[in-house]
């Protein structure tokens, strides 16, 4: 049967040099334009969190706002998880420079949508349009990384995108409390900020070509004509991967307030260093991932480990210092796990089925952070406390870290996907 026929190694092809030049102001501006277009999505996510309280107020006259207000806040998560596989699609059939500049117009309008909105449905509606958004554009970006690069520099771009992505969710909070002294309205106008981005976008940013090894949706092999099949089933398991992955990710972020809170800490300049520490760390974990130059593969048993042993470390700790310490070991693992698991992911993607593969990676990381706090809520009551939930999350990843080492031993070992290529 022709299907049956094996498809040869380059099919995914990781090891090739990079299709655009890699030094030079060109570069320069390539890579902080898709740096940037990675961060648009965290503006969303934390940008409005400071002025919540405001929009409460002010919609307090509003039935139900008590549970639609956090919406606002939530609800571009959420559609970025649903929607991201099939922005996925629209990126493999319409082309990622097109779909990333349209996009990023659209993430404007949407964005700003509340400064013109009187009501709370409305908003939570332009919201939810600002996800869809969100969706388009950090696949498009990420997508548009593994086109560009290869081998090790993709691993160092996507490094460099969890960095910057860590990075902005603090500037973004703190830019969003400072503007939302002027009004809760006020912070929206950052959305902006993307007007600036798509005309730039559109004439710094290359179209990827298909490269030659890839060119077709089929290959030969012994004389057969083979249509290559879409990974799934290697795809199915580094997804559900991301999806726990995302839920240990995002945990300390949501919960180290509360955490610190039943701890007795009140004072908010206390919770936003302690913040900042552990965003600080993730940071570094993702330098050091980029700095080893190793397969991703391998790595990621020993990231769940360290991840897990800061779990620990805070259900353990009864004192605020012991937390941050415990936070930011977990970090330094989160930091580390987030461009592991893409750029395992984008290992096993060739380059048309690269955008539909990012999407799907996308929907599960998103759908990981969007039930992270219902999650831990639900484990909380039944344990008692946050910091047994967190306990308990951290088991979970210690279990998870020792099934991947015992399917690596079991399968000799030998990752298929090595990254040989240095950085210049």
């Amino acid at each position: 049967m022709p299907g049956s026929v094996p498809l040869p190694p380059t099919a995914v092809d990781d090891t090739a040099p990079s299709p655009v030049p890699v030094s030079g102001p060109a570069h320069l501006l390539r890579v902080t334009l898709l740096m940037a277009g990675s961060c648009l999505p965290i503006l969303g996510a934390v940008l409005i969190a400071p002025v919540l309280p405001k929009m409460q107020d002010h919609f307090a006259s509003t039935p139900g706002a008590k549970a639609l207000v956090p919406l606002a806040l939530t609800v571009p998560a959420l559609a970025l998880a649903l929607l991201a596989p099939f922005a996925g699609v629209i990126v493999d059939r319409l082309g990622r420079k097109r779909l990333l500049v349209v996009a990023t117009l659209l993430y404007a309008v949407f964005g700003t949508a509340p400064l013109y909105l009187d009501s709370l449905g409305a908003i939570i509606a332009s919201r939810a349009l600002v996800g869809v958004a969100e969706a388009a554009i950090m696949t498009c970006c990420t997508t548009l990384i593994g086109d560009y690069y290869s081998g090790h520099r993709r691993v160092k771009y996507l490094a460099l995108q969890t960095m910057c992505a860590s990075a902005s969710a603090t500037v973004f909070f703190v830019l969003g409390g400072a503007l939302g002294a002027a009004g809760w309205k006020a912070p929206f106008w950052i959305y902006a900020v993307s007007l600036a981005l798509a005309p730039l976008m559109a004439s710094a940013l290359p179209s990827p070509a298909v490269r030659a090894a890839t060119a077709g949706a089929s290959v030969e092999t012994a004389g057969v004509q083979v249509r290559r099949p879409f990974p799934w089933r290697q795809l199915a398991g580094i997804c559900a991967l991301t999806f726990f992955g995302a839920m240990v990710f995002y945990t300390v972020p949501v919960e180290m307030s509360y955490l610190l809170d039943d701890l007795g800490v009140e004072s908010t300049g206390v919770i936003g260093l302690a913040t900042a520490i552990a965003s600080a760390a993730t940071v570094v974990g993702a330098i050091t991932f980029a700095r080893l130059k190793r397969s991703p593969d391998p790595m990621l048993p020993a990231v769940f480990a360290v991840c897990a042993v800061g779990f620990g470390v805070m259900f353990l700790a009864e004192t605020a210092p012991l937390l941050v310490v415990g936070a930011v070991i977990n970090c330094v693992g989160t930091g580390m796990l987030l461009p592991a698991l893409l750029t395992s992911a984008m290992s096993r993607l060739a380059f048309e089925d690269r955008g539909r593969g990012t999407g799907l990676w996308m929907a599960a990381f998103f759908g990981g952070e969007f039930v992270c706090p219902l999650v831990l809520l639900a484990v909380e009551s039944a344990v008692g406390s946050l910091a047994g939930a967190v306990g308990v999350l951290g088991l979970a990843a210690a279990l998870v870290a020792a099934g991947l080492l015992a399917v690596r031993r079991r399968a000799g070992a030998v990752d298929p996907r090595p990254l040989p290529e240095q950085l210049a």
